[in-house]
């Protein structure tokens, strides 16, 4: 497997290097945003890390151009201590952060774990889900609105699948955390309601007023279908 380490700070780049490494990932770096971008796009990493302040080109301007073009897992790290900053990178479509000082062995867990949701087998018993204007197939780990297809993130994609495989059940934040792996590590459950806003926004034709994924109020969310069935 593929990763790229994008951090200006090359002590901390070569430390994380090292420890990937050692688990087995072939590693490339990049120490600026413009080199991270080119990289991203021309190699096709299977896993990037990206440090949020980086000279030339931030961070979060190369997540944002990066999800223009790719749905590559990517795992930001960040000095911001600020809930509100940390869940600017999770709005613009990582899946996961890291708040400096961090462990590189919990970085190298948070890695495996993006990348088994990203490349997840489907379940044999059921491989399609037709729900209004949306196809959900689990053999293609592609969804479809409108007969276009939606690029959605593995942890978007992953706690789409959750909910459609469980309609009409009510899950509260600290399980859609758990169920998509990400509660093993972080506390935060504000990253749920993140994640849930850029899914609503993909395949809602009305993400203010959305008709599948609901909030309940005080608990979490549920799935449910206006049709009554689920294809």
């Amino acid at each position: 497997m593929k990763v790229l380490i994008v951090d200006d700070e090359k002590r901390i780049s070569d430390g994380v290097r090292k420890y990937f490494e050692q688990a087995g990932f072939d590693v490339q770096a990049a120490y600026d945003g413009h080199s991270a971008l080119k990289i991203a796009l021309n190699d096709s990493p299977d896993l990037i890390v990206l440090d949020w302040m980086l000279p030339g080109m931030s961070g979060i301007d190369v997540c944002r151009e990066i999800r223009r073009e790719s749905n590559v897992p990517i795992i930001m790290l960040t000095a911001r201590v600020e809930e509100s900053d940390k869940l600017i990178g999770l709005e613009l479509g990582a899946d996961d952060y890291m708040t400096k000082p961090f462990s590189p062995r919990e970085l190298v867990a948070r890695a495996r774990a993006v990348l088994r949701r990203s490349q997840m087998e489907p379940v044999q018993s059921r491989s399609v889900y037709e729900f209004g204007n949306i196809i959900l197939d689990m053999n293609a780990r592609e969804c479809k609105v409108d007969g276009e297809v939606v690029s959605l993130t593995p942890t978007e994609y992953d706690l789409l699948v959750y909910l459609v495989r469980h309609p009409n059940q009510v899950f509260s934040r600290a399980k859609l955390l758990e169920a998509t792996d990400l509660g093993v590590y972080e506390g935060v459950e504000r990253t749920v309601d993140v994640h849930i806003h850029n899914l609503r926004r993909k395949i809602e034709k009305d993400p203010t007023n959305p008709q599948f994924i609901i909030t309940v109020f005080g608990v979490g969310y549920r799935f449910v279908n206006p049709t009554g069935n689920l294809g």
